[in-house]
């Protein structure tokens, strides 16, 4: 590759805007999504204890926050979405899927609904083709907006409540609860002194936390306020990856993609009920076909015997035969083992089917497993 050639490429790569901040905490930089983010500051393994016993902070601004809105918005967006976007109450959120014509995801992603306008998170990789996406289908009086000014942090783990309710973010409004007060799943407008945040009670990791939407040119001094506690450390992608991983939470691109329709991707959960009644969401026939008969394949949980990880794209053996593939796999340190998911035919997938992964040319044991791997730490009401 020639220096010019070198040069183009970098200048292809985007950066968040908390980059220089990163750098000057020592992390180590990776190409992900289009942008140079932090894989890992102090070590992957100790990032993610540290979220599982006090409070990680996460840089998640790659992500695409769009706001949708315009007379009939929900039920525009219910053309493309399995989810009852309609019935969604103001301040509460929904995970949901942005499915193609036949069934296939596009994407995952988090709708809420902001009381005057549907407020949509959407991963970042594909955040470009969502919005191509959304604009052929949804109506002319749907405006969508990129908040292309808007930086996205996520507070996870145990003490993150704690540790926000310390910073002294009040509600903007009166009848917006504490931050303290919300569950998983809602959200609301606050204030951080004079700066407007949209915060969550809500994330990726398993643990309890809130993802907190901030101006661009404040995300700096919000995330040195945050860090300013002890117990809040930066943490990279590296462990991102593997308390998700922890939590069989699945990635878009890698356990996720428009081959793979809710049924297969184990998230049968996200097609309400109303609308599997209607069956007028993309898809239905096939979906609504493999919720009665089931899937011909799903995505499963997976220990492995021993100590060598599993990773993306090993196959799976049932003898000689192979049946499957590996979506995701690493160390999991909460578990201290590794673990993986990925898909298998149907008559594969009750928990405890014994299988073998194909891993640098050697066969290792690996076994069905329900998900997730390590319990969810959701507040879902009060005194949970």
């Amino acid at each position: 590759m020639s220096e010019t050639e070198e040069m183009g490429e970098e200048l292809a790569i985007a950066t968040l805007p908390l980059d220089a901040w990163h750098r000057a905490k020592g992390a180590r930089m990776v190409e992900f999504a289009g942008y140079h983010m932090p894989i890992q500051y102090e070590g992957i393994m100790a990032e993610h204890l540290w979220t599982r016993e006090s409070a990680g902070l996460f840089d998640v601004s790659h992500m695409g926050q769009l706001v949708l809105s315009g007379d009939g918005v929900a039920e525009a967006l219910e053309t493309l979405v399995p989810g009852d976007i309609s019935a969604l109450k103001p301040g509460r959120m929904r995970y949901s899927l942005l499915l193609a014509e036949d069934g296939g995801i596009l994407d995952d992603l988090m709708i809420t609904n902001t009381g005057h306008s549907l407020y949509m998170v959407v991963n970042g990789a594909v955040k470009w083709d969502d919005i191509a996406h959304l604009r052929e289908h949804l109506p002319d009086a749907v405006d969508m907006n990129l908040l292309d000014d808007q930086a996205l942090l996520a507070l996870q783990g145990p003490k993150a409540v704690e540790i926000l309710t310390a910073l002294g973010i009040r509600p903007e409004f009166d009848d917006i609860v504490p931050v303290d007060r919300l569950v998983f799943m809602q959200a609301g407008p606050y204030l951080w002194g004079e700066v407007r945040l949209g915060v969550s009670r809500s994330g990726y990791t398993g643990e309890d936390g809130f993802e907190i939407s901030v101006p661009a040119e404040h995300v700096a001094a919000l995330a040195d306020a945050l860090c300013a506690n002890d117990a809040v450390r930066p943490i990279g992608l590296g462990a991102r990856d593997s308390l998700r991983l922890e939590a069989g939470l699945p990635l878009y691109g890698h356990d996720l993609d428009p081959a793979t329709d809710p049924v297969e991707g184990d998230l049968g959960f996200a097609i309400s009920k109303r609308r599997r009644e209607e069956a007028n969401f993309p898809g239905a026939a096939r979906i609504l076909g493999h919720l009665a008969d089931g899937a011909p394949r799903k995505r499963v949980g997976l220990t492995v015997e021993g100590k060598l990880p599993v990773r993306e794209g090993a196959r799976l053996f049932d003898g000689n035969r192979e049946v499957g593939i590996v979506t995701s796999g690493g160390f999991a340190p909460s578990v201290g083992a590794p673990i993986a998911m990925g898909y298998v035919p149907r008559d594969h997938a009750a928990p405890g089917t014994a299988l073998a992964a194909e891993v640098r040319g050697k066969r290792v044991p690996v076994a069905v497993a329900a998900m997730p791997f390590v319990p969810h730490r959701y507040v879902r009401k009060m005194g949970a």
